[in-house]
């Protein structure tokens, strides 16, 4: 069973992949496989982001789907063939600060918050044939969400799925 756990840059997939690690999980970071395997391609220098070939990746992964269970971090990970998806959501303010911390340009943290705040990444995922759950990072602190994402890997998923998180109310302030 491959399970992705995706999300905006900046909603704590890789602190949740690092939790989940040290509770014995096998957590993939999709970033490090696609450097890894040679699977960047050109530059987008207007977006400051490496364009990757989905099909490549996705066939890259071959190997992982074979095991019992293996989780796959990356905002890239819900484009793969998968059999559940986890999207992380941000409250919009405290993304920005996360990101601006990151050092990433005024651009580039406006682009990832509208993102977030019209659920970009959850309406992707939601075009998957799969189960998708959506956990909100912004207050819980890492073990409060790593318990909730075992909850959903458990097949605990109702209390999970999409529509929980909503940062409509704030398109005024990002547009």
């Amino acid at each position: 069973m491959m399970i992705a756990i995706t999300g905006t840059p900046g909603t704590g997939k890789t602190r949740l992949a690092e939790e989940l690690r040290s509770r014995g999980y096998e957590v993939l970071d999709i970033n490090e496989h696609i450097r890894k395997n040679g699977l960047l391609e050109e530059k987008d220098d207007v977006r400051d982001t490496y364009c990757v070939d989905i099909d490549s990746l996705d066939l890259s992964l071959e190997e992982h789907r074979t095991k019992d269970l293996i989780l796959i971090e990356g905002h890239m990970s819900h484009c793969v063939e998968c059999d559940m998806i986890i999207v992380l959501r941000c409250n919009p303010d405290i993304l920005a600060k996360r990101l601006k911390e990151r050092g990433y340009s005024q651009n580039k943290v406006a682009e990832n918050v509208q993102a977030e705040v019209l659920d970009v990444i959850l309406c992707e995922a939601s075009e998957a044939d799969v189960l998708v759950c959506e956990l909100d990072s912004s207050a819980d602190g890492v073990t409060d969400l790593a318990d909730k994402a075992e909850d959903i890997i458990k097949g605990n998923t109702d209390k999970y799925r999409p529509g929980n998180v909503d940062w409509t109310g704030e398109l005024e302030k990002w547009f």
